[in-house]
């Protein structure tokens, strides 16, 4: 059931004192026009009917008396108004004969000032008696609005942008202040998030954990009777794909509570002090609707430890963290609010976040067994249409190691392939197909590989299973294919174990190595040569034997001793240290060396023993691509009879 918010906290309510776009658009639109008038008339002011001629010019004329008024402006330009019955004089001779009223069409000379003072010009108007004034500054009431118009413009588009900010006013009333300090978390609607612990499957023991959250939500009295309180905060930790977020809706809606929904990222900004402010938001809008969850996810991207830096630093991050700390101490268990958080890497998390009076509990999301698999595929399955002889038990098998994730994806994928097919159900095959589409990636059929590349390919795969058919501890190998899958599998070998596997003794550990390099010794054997398709093989091999010599104490020369500092995490990353000497380091690549060698020539003893084999099989992968079933069991049986007593030794003990 897909859960589905009907409500955004913070959500704007629409305000008729809100333009729309087309709105907007036209005020803005009215405005410039506005401003634009503004200054076409400010010109026309500032030069009404002005003919500008030399300055010398101008002096002539009134010293002919042709000027009744003189106008000095102290921006180095003179206006002089002619008088009445000189004014055509300034009209050319054809604007003359054109003008129907030549006395009106021009009002005045103007002339600029010479760079120094005329001290000849004033005495020279008083001997005319032409009156004669002086001006600064601005001298028409337009140029005003030529300074003042910008800045009313400027404020408008500060109020239009500040209220299109904060989304407007409420109700027509309140005060319009941006809301970058709001939370931005999902508010699901009364009834709950619309999961519940039906919708879940895989993690049992998760589930009856978090139903002490669920009984002291919907029976307080019930839960407090005896004084306990109810945790503060729970912290989901897991792997990707676990179902953590799933689980903390289906709290939600089993106790039929509102579910505040966000990410750790939310509370991230570019603005300083806006996390911490979003912290302080989020718990007062659930104080406000308590009883209630408030469900963070991905917790790491705020919680970060502190510790560690040289560097005393106060940036936003660690803001906003202090703020949750402090809101977590605040609030009251009683009140009905609880904090459920998730993480897939709760090594790095702040210690105080995970002392108790904060994250109390600590919930384990882990990978479902084979049991849990199969609850997880029925719960995907209800959606699609299944054939009747589908055995989930039988595809939970084919799958271990998966997240509830990795089979939704299964499930879909087999959806899809059954519908390209035009099946009327999805059937086991094409489960299959898509298991193998989730391990190995999709089929390229279209990267072409030449004869000689394939036949390496058929070899080095067949190497493989033959190893893996001829040791004692190796999973089933369920099917061989030189078919090119993902980015850079040009072939491979699928290996399906029978149970769930915790724990990997030294020997199981050995014939592991000796499968990983039965490829390269078939193309040593086969080609006299040996090709870059082991690369990846060569890693885990190296992994493998570097982890039996520094990390599980399996070398007699380094003894029982742990050579690295390591912090493993969900996600499978590795901080690690060197931390002994340079002596001890040459024993330990001697060690790591020599394991895989004694491996390697494992694998050589097999695959010449079953040479003949090792041909049909590479020659069969090379007419069909693709050997299974009862096919490849047959071959591999023939791989059984093989005499190990003439097998290199391996002491067994650490």
């Amino acid at each position: 059931m897909a859960d589905k918010p009907v409500k955004n906290t913070p959500s704007p309510k629409p305000s008729s004192s809100e333009p729309s776009p087309l709105r907007a658009k036209i005020i803005w639109g009215i405005l410039l026009a506005v401003l634009l008038g503004v200054v076409a008339l400010s010109v026309f002011q500032r030069n009404p009917g002005a003919k500008v001629v030399p300055y010398s010019e101008l002096k002539h004329h009134i010293s002919q008396g042709h000027v009744e008024r003189v106008i000095i402006h102290q921006d180095s330009y003179i206006d002089a108004i002619p008088a009445e019955e000189h004014r055509a004089e300034l009209l050319d001779k054809e604007q003359a004969d054109k003008a129907p009223i030549p006395m009106l069409s021009v009002e005045r000379w103007r002339a600029v000032r010479l760079p120094d003072e005329d001290a000849t010009l004033v005495p020279l108007l008083d001997q005319k008696k032409i009156a004669y004034e002086f001006r600064t500054g601005c001298d028409e009431g337009g140029m005003l609005w030529i300074w003042l118009m910008p800045m009313l413009l400027l404020f408008l588009f500060w109020s239009f942008m500040i209220r299109r900010v904060s989304g407007g006013m409420e109700g027509g009333a309140g005060n319009p202040a941006m809301d970058f300090a709001k939370s931005r978390a999902k508010l699901y609607a009364e009834e709950g998030s619309g999961v519940t612990f039906d919708d879940v499957a895989g993690c049992e023991e998760a589930k009856q954990e978090l139903m002490e959250v669920v009984d002291f939500l919907t029976e307080p009295e019930r839960m407090s009777r005896l004084g306990g309180q109810v945790p503060k905060g729970v912290l989901l930790v897991g792997p990707p794909g676990t179902g953590k977020t799933l689980i903390a809706r289906a709290v939600a809606g089993e106790a039929n509570v509102p579910f505040f929904n966000l990410s750790g990222s939310d509370f991230v900004e570019m603005f300083v002090g806006v996390g911490a402010a979003r912290v302080r938001d989020l718990f007062k809008q659930a104080q406000e609707s308590a009883p209630c969850i408030v469900f963070v996810d991905e917790l790491d991207a705020i919680g970060k430890s502190r510790a560690g830096s040289q560097i005393q630093s106060n940036d936003e991050r660690e803001q906003t963290l202090n703020a949750l700390l402090v809101e977590m101490d605040g609030f009251d268990s009683r009140s009905g609010v609880i904090l459920i958080a998730a993480t897939n890497r709760p090594e790095i998390l702040d210690q105080a976040l995970l002392r108790p009076g904060r994250f109390d509990r600590q919930v384990l999301v882990d990978r479902p067994d084979v049991r849990g698999r199969k609850a997880i595929l029925q719960v995907h399955a209800r959606r699609i249409i299944m054939d009747e002889s589908v055995d989930l038990q039988v595809v939970a098998a084919q799958t271990p190691g998966f997240v509830g994730a990795d089979l939704a994806n299964v499930v879909n994928e087999a959806a899809l392939l059954g519908a390209r097919r035009g099946k009327d159900a999805v059937e086991l095959s094409d489960f299959q197909e898509a298991i193998e589409r989730v391990i190995a990636g999709l089929e390229k059929r279209s990267r072409r590989l030449s004869e000689k590349e394939k036949n390496i390919v058929a070899y080095h795969e067949s190497g493989h299973a033959i190893v893996a058919g001829a040791v004692d501890h190796a999973d089933p190998v369920h099917k061989v294919s030189i078919v090119s899958r993902g980015i850079a599998a040009l072939g491979y070998t699928l290996q399906i174990p029978i149970e769930d596997r915790y724990l990997m003794t030294q020997l199981e550990l050995l014939d592991r190595i000796a499968i990983l390099l039965g490829g390269r010794a078939a193309e040593q054997i086969i080609f006299g040569d040996v090709s870059t398709g082991a690369s990846n093989d060569l890693q885990r091999v190296t992994e493998l034997a570097r982890g039996m010599v520094a990390e599980y104490g399996m070398s007699k020369t380094i003894g029982h001793v742990v050579h690295t500092d390591r912090k493993n995490s969900f996600l499978g990353e590795a901080l690690s240290q060197r931390a002994y000497s340079d002596e001890t380091a040459v024993q330990i690549d001697r060690e790591v060396r020599q394991i895989i060698e004694d491996a390697y020539q494992v694998a050589l003893f097999i695959l010449e023993t079953n040479q003949e084999l090792l041909h049909e099989m590479a020659k069969k992968l090379m007419l069909d691509e693709v050997l299974e079933g009862d096919e490849l069991n047959g071959m591999l049986e023939r791989v059984l009879a093989v005499e190990r007593e003439n097998m290199p030794e391996r002491d067994g003990t650490p």
